[in-house]
């Protein structure tokens, strides 16, 4: 994956979503050029990454067919990878979706069901031998805030997603091409995201990169009162201790800003390194 080695520094993957339906409230949607312009203003404030979704995900979005995903992205993934030089992941759980990606210039999948929703998504991240991020969730978007219980929090998200692991390898993936997620505001709650940010470090033992998500989440929101659009400080605040705890992507909207807290946050984290 072009430019990116992890482990030298923690990468920035920025949010483009090109929905009707953004729980953040940045969706940009039927507008190609405008969510172009936005991804490379994107890539001047600093992010390593960009990250195009054309399903909202958010807590009760209702999912959208295949053909409206990619009459979203592919449009913006193909006029994109012609302007900028850093990666493009497309974030979905469709393997036609996925394949039209990267026919069109994208480089990384980004699946929030970590290869649940579809067997055939495996045949693709293994037929184009790219980057794919697997994500722990409980439920889907409708029903995955519904009161989700854990009898181990960190035990059962690092079970699941050592299972996800095995099976993409069993399935012919590459174990080096496999980006772990333990998917903050999936299936979890103020507590669970709370602990699952203190105890990051606890992932590192699958061997895997580790992406971590909180911006503008809505744990932040209870904890500050703050709306989506209000909650950098917060997300900030989160990218600290996820850097701090080994974070190695960290997948945010507000790049520009986050940016600092993410170079401070690395300088101090890395400052007793060898």
């Amino acid at each position: 994956m072009k430019g990116i080695e992890f482990g030298s520094r923690t990468y920035i993957m920025g949010v483009l979503n090109v929905t009707p339906d953004s729980f953040s409230g940045d969706g940009i949607y039927q507008d190609v050029e405008k969510a172009v312009e936005i991804a490379e203003r994107l890539v001047e404030d600093g992010a390593d990454i960009i990250d195009i979704g054309g399903e909202s995900t958010r807590p009760g979005a209702e999912p959208v067919t295949i053909e409206e995903e990619i009459k979203r992205t592919i449009p913006v993934i193909k006029k994109l990878s012609k302007r900028i030089n850093i990666p493009i992941s497309i974030d979905t759980s469709k393997p036609e979706v996925a394949r039209f990606a990267l026919e069109s210039g994208a480089s990384i999948i980004n699946d929030i069901t970590g290869l649940g929703a579809d067997s055939k998504m495996i045949d693709v991240v293994r037929g184009f031998s790219v980057k794919v991020v697997v994500m722990h969730t409980k439920g889907t978007p409708q029903t995955m805030q519904n009161n989700p219980e854990y009898g181990n929090l960190i035990l059962e998200i690092k079970d699941k997603l050592r299972d996800i692991i095995e099976k993409a390898v069993a399935g012919g993936i590459k174990k080096e091409n496999i980006i772990i997620d333990p998917g903050i505001g999936f299936g979890k709650t103020l507590e669970h995201n709370l602990q699952i940010l203190n105890r990051l470090f606890e992932f590192k033992e699958l061997g895997s990169p580790i992406l971590v998500g909180p911006s503008r989440k809505s744990f932040i929101g209870k904890l500050t009162g703050s709306e989506p659009d209000k909650r950098i400080f917060g997300t900030a605040a989160s990218v600290a201790i996820a850097i701090k705890n080994g974070a190695d992507i960290v997948r945010v909207h507000d790049v520009k800003e986050i940016r600092q807290a993410v170079v401070v946050s690395d300088a101090i984290t890395r400052s007793g390194e060898k």
